[in-house]
């Protein structure tokens, strides 16, 4: 047993390892889909701006929460004419959307000159990045440096060329990646 932790921290799962560590889902998952990822915001003006203005998303819906005192922005890649009008519908089209960013604004953060959101990144470490797939990685991060994006790591540098990663208003990281160039990186 320490002998294969040993392994595993110097190079990862083999592939057999996967294998079996892999099953497949009870037939009942075979609608199940990864539907959003939520991230607290501090401000959502600025991070609907960098999230909408930046990156390119929509604003699929917002949903308030008079009582517990937070509101959700739904944002994802979808054409504004296909958002339904109605409440209900848009309620149920938006939560049928593949991978959509939920920002999470608990009311009065924005206040709170001491608050900051924990990105994962710094220890203890967790959760890492969102991936936001772009045609041309070198096209995108000349756009973001234009707007005065933070960047963690350029398309040019580092071991891994030809993606970037990016910081959004509350440090979150995003990565820059372009799928034909994923090819070329994962090559031994």
């Amino acid at each position: 047993m320490q002998s294969d932790l040993r392994a595993m921290a110097c190079r990862g799962l083999s592939d057999e390892a996967v294998s079996a560590a892999c099953k497949e889902g009870d037939p009942i998952t075979k609608d199940y889909m990864m539907q959003q990822t939520m991230l607290r915001v501090k401000d959502p003006e600025r991070s609907l701006k960098f999230y909408t203005g930046i990156l390119g998303m929509t604003l699929l819906q917002k949903i308030d929460f008079p009582s517990m005192r937070f509101t959700l922005y739904f944002l994802g890649y979808e054409e504004k004419s296909d958002i339904p009008a109605d409440i209900k519908d848009r309620t149920a089209w938006t939560f049928s959307r593949r991978a959509t960013i939920e920002l999470t604004h608990n009311w009065g953060s924005e206040l709170d000159e001491c608050l900051s959101y924990h990105s994962g990144n710094s220890e203890p470490r967790g959760f890492g990045h969102i991936g936001i797939a772009v045609p041309d990685v070198y096209a995108a991060c000349d756009t973001f440096k234009k707007q005065g994006v933070t960047f963690i790591k350029e398309p040019n540098s580092g071991k891994m060329k030809d993606l970037a990663f990016i910081q959004d208003p509350d440090g979150y990281w995003i990565e820059i990646l372009s799928p034909n160039n994923m090819v070329s990186l994962m090559a031994p």
